[in-house]
Parts: structure tokens; sequence; C-alpha cells
């Protein structure tokens, strides 16, 4: 706890600087460290990729042995240590510099060999670790991971990241589905629809048939003009002895609640649970294409 109180001040120049620069990346962030340093960069390069920056991971040992290939002219590289000392980062830092790379820095020591090579210094200070002997990378490595995870949260807020592109790199899953399903993807097979002048064994008929508790009702031209449900029959056969004569447009609730096709299905599954529907029309412009159904929501795990 008092490594990660002492991070409050962590937001200063150099920080601010860091963004910057990584915003401004025409490449690739390529972030590289030793150790349970490389597990932590491992897990910056997944957040940074999914949050809109293009990162990617290299060790700094296979990097001394033919991938330091891979770093092109316009990436930049982020380096993770909490000594600074580390040999293949010091070696890495020396070759990257004769290539003139931009390198930035996150260390736990202000003076050491990593933050003298690199063009941004980042200090994360770290008083001891959580090991019991202060050895075991513990306190060090979740200061380094809270960085990563502010640098990546920063340059969300400058690219303007939204949570459709979040979705856009997210597509499988349930998160997946919570960011991009829309109505339309969820359509029953069927398309319950009658006419205003169907008599009400008709209605029951279709209703029925289509098993989603309920009915568009339309005009001779197609045009909606109302909705019956099974509570719509159910108040009809209590209030009425003789219902033989009664034809769709008498039983139904005009005007009835929908929604466009292209509707997010969270959104539309907040609008059953406030309106306390189990079934919502669905348009494409102002034409019917069919209903939806709590169910089939729910069924997806919304």
């Amino acid at each position: 706890m008092e490594t990660l109180a002492g991070l409050q001040h962590i937001i200063n120049d150099n920080f601010e600087q860091i963004v910057r620069v990584l915003h401004g990346c025409e490449g690739r962030i390529i972030v590289t460290g030793v150790g349970k340093s490389a597990l932590i960069a491992q897990k910056m390069v997944a957040t940074f990729n999914s949050t809109g920056s293009p990162a990617m991971f290299l060790h700094a040992a296979d990097a001394l042995h033919g991938d330091l290939g891979m770093i092109q002219e316009q990436d930049i590289v982020l380096a993770v240590s909490k000594s600074g000392e580390t040999a293949e980062l010091k070696s890495m830092a020396k070759l990257l510099s004769r290539r003139s790379s931009k390198l930035i820095a996150l260390t736990s020591r202000k003076q050491c060999s990593l933050a003298e090579a690199a063009d941004i210094n980042l200090h994360i200070p770290i008083v001891r670790e959580a090991c019991p002997y202060d050895l075991a990378p513990t306190s060090s490595t979740t200061a380094q991971l809270v960085i990563g995870d502010m640098l990546a949260i920063a340059l969300m807020h400058l690219r303007g990241f939204s949570e459709r592109d979040f979705a856009r790199n997210h597509p499988g899953g349930s998160l997946g589905k919570k960011l991009l399903m829309q109505v339309k993807d969820l359509l029953a097979r069927h398309r319950p629809a009658v006419q205003l002048n169907a008599t009400v064994q008709q209605v029951i008929s279709e209703i029925s048939s289509k098993r989603l508790g309920a009915t568009a009702v339309l005009d001779e031209q197609g045009s909606l003009c109302g909705i019956i449900t099974d509570g719509d029959l159910r108040r009809m056969l209590q209030s009425t002895v003789n219902y033989r004569h009664l034809l769709a447009e008498n039983i139904m609730t005009p005007q009835p609640k929908s929604v466009s096709a292209d509707v997010l299905a969270t959104e539309v599954l907040e609008n059953m649970h406030e309106l306390k529907i189990n079934q919502m029309i669905v348009l494409e412009g102002t034409v019917y294409i069919g209903m939806v159904h709590i169910h089939d929501l729910l069924a997806e795990g919304l």
C-alpha cells in the first residue's frame, strides 16, 4: 500500500512528456524487459493494443540475438526495469542509441545506466518489496503494472478512444456482445403480424404459432398500427363475454413501443426492464421487420 500511495506523485513533467511522445508515435510501442519486468511488459503490450495504441513485446535477451531487427525507425522503445542495471537492457540501450531509436525507461532507481541512456526516464519510487526479505519483485512489479495502465488510459483519452473502438478490438465473448450486438442480430425467425380486421381467433392463432407472446397489427399498406400481447387477450376475456365480434383493431395497443434495428441489444434490454415489457417491435426506418423477446436477450448472456 505504501508503494501505491507513493505513485500519486508520479504524474509529473516526465510522465506527461512520455504520454505525449507515445501519443505521437507513428510506429509501434516496443515494450521490453527481463525477468518479472518482462512479464509486466507483456501485460502492458496487451493493454496498449486493446486500447488503441499499437504495441509489441520484445524480450531484451532476444533482442541481442537477432530480434532487434523488429524495431523500425518510427517505433519507440519502452524499457521496464527495477534496477536499470540489467546487462541485456544496458547492451540493448547502447545498440538503440547507434540506431537513433527513441528510448523511454521506467526504473525504480533515479541514478542507473538505463536511466542515463534513455531519452526520458520515469522514476518509480519503491521503498521496499512486499517480500519479507525485500527480494522477490512484488511491490516493484505492482507499481510497474499501475504505471503501464496509467499510460494506456492517458493515451486512450488523447486518442478519443470510444466504447465502439474498444468493442472492435474485443469482438468475442460477453464483452463483444454487450458492445457490438444489435437488435437486428437477435430478430426471431418469425415475424408475427395480423391485419386490422383480423378476428380474435386469427390473432390467437398468430401469437400461438410464432411463440413470441405477441403480434404486430398492420394496416393494408403494411404500416404498423399497434400490438396485441398475451396480456391484452387475457384482459379482453376478463372484460368481454361475447368477443366473437371483436377485431384486432378493437383490442390492440396503439402506438406500441418500438426500436430501430441498429440499436445495441443492451440498450433494448434496459428499456424493456424500465417499461416492464417482454417484447419490443423492431423497425427498419418506419417498416416493421420483426419483434425481439426479452428471453432472446437473456439467452445471449446480456
